[in-house]
């Protein structure tokens, strides 16, 4: 188990909340400690969403709870069935993340009325959000951690991955179950790289130059996510047809495999030139990839053998080609992308290399 920041910051929060309640002489500082763990988040940007959010749900909480008290009472039939319009309501007005701290103002409110029930009913919504607003302090004085970091080493290390089994794949070098065993752990790691992404994403830049800057570094963050994805949408269809492939001619093998080899080489040569590893190669250097269109006339030479046959042998082959053609395009893509960022923003990528994922 890997302790991060939220989890710190969680138990920050709750030792300020608690603190707090008791310096205000409230007599259910627990409920200041509850409401903290429903609002801390991962960025300072979700915790502002969420005290808004979380004071709108706290309010209806409270006034429903002190409507039906004052109104029906508080017989346990009452009080699930305010817990239920609260819930509607919550989803109508599309705060359902709310639910769970709405709930808990309705009920702790509604369990214990008396004839200073309106007074109760105010410190105790007053008790939850000092919770909710110690949870925002603690967002803001606790710096989130980089996920521009997080994100950069996470598409690196999936691509890695990726790369290295497609390496393998070419030269049929592999055991099958691992493969299709990593195969499912990279799908998850895409999954982690669009959390990260979206993290990174809600980030707020406060100045125009590092607004700028970030904005280019989403679009090629978000063109490394698809051309990884790429590369996993062409290992799996390496995996997949194996057999086909074994079934081409030698020679046609050894263009895939060529092909393959200097479209990850340049794959692994951007990642590295995006952190200022590579230099940029200059205009008059020439890309090492084959030719896409030779690659295609030697599956258009194959399909001829096929083509009074209705075998699925050729339909498998087309989808490899193609996917790794489509995948050298990403590649192109993230190629220009990389470069134009560059030339914006000379050896300002701000990656902490030191950071291990």
């Amino acid at each position: 188990m890997k302790l991060g920041a939220r989890i710190f910051k969680t138990g920050i929060a709750i030792v300020l909340s608690l603190y707090l309640a008791q310096l205000l002489h409230s007599p259910s500082p627990v409920l200041a400690g509850i409401a903290a763990i429903f609002a801390i988040q991962p960025t300072i940007y979700r915790s502002y969403l969420t005290i808004i959010e979380q004071i709108q749900g706290n309010l209806i909480g409270a006034i429903l709870a002190v409507i039906f008290v004052l109104l029906l009472g508080n017989h346990i039939i009452i009080i699930g069935l305010a817990a239920v319009i609260v819930i509607i309501i919550n989803l109508k007005l599309k705060i359902e993340n709310t639910i769970g701290l709405s709930l808990v103002t309705l009920i702790s409110i509604m369990e214990t009325p008396g004839i200073d029930f309106i007074p109760f009913a105010g410190i105790r919504f007053s008790t939850i959000m000092i919770g909710v607003f110690s949870a925002f302090v603690v967002n803001l004085v606790f710096l989130p951690p980089k996920y521009e970091n997080k994100l950069y080493f996470k598409i690196t290390g999936t691509t890695e991955e990726i790369i290295r089994w497609i390496r393998l794949s070419t030269r049929h070098d592999f055991d099958h179950n691992m493969l299709k065993s990593d195969i499912e752990k990279l799908k998850d790691n895409l999954i982690k790289i669009e959390q990260f992404y979206l993290m990174y994403k809600e980030e707020r830049s406060y100045f125009k130059k590092i607004s700028l800057e970030k904005s280019r570094k989403l679009v090629v963050f978000r063109q490394m996510s698809s051309t990884a994805k790429k590369a996993l949408d062409t290992l799996k269809k390496l995996h997949r047809f194996e057999n086909e492939i074994l079934h081409l001619p030698e020679n046609f093998q050894q263009s895939i495999q060529e092909q393959l080899d200097s479209v990850i080489y340049h794959h692994e040569q951007l990642m590295l030139r995006f952190i200022g590893k590579v230099p940029t190669p200059l205009d008059n250097e020439t890309n090492t990839c084959m030719n896409n269109k030779e690659l295609f006339e030697l599956f258009l030479n194959h399909q001829k053998l096929y083509r009074d046959q209705d075998d699925p042998h050729l339909y498998h082959t087309m989808q490899v080609i193609s996917s790794i053609i489509d995948y050298g395009e990403q590649i192109e893509h993230l190629d220009t992308l990389i470069t134009s960022f560059h030339s914006f923003h000379h050896n300002e990528v701000t990656i902490d290399q030191k950071e291990i994922e």
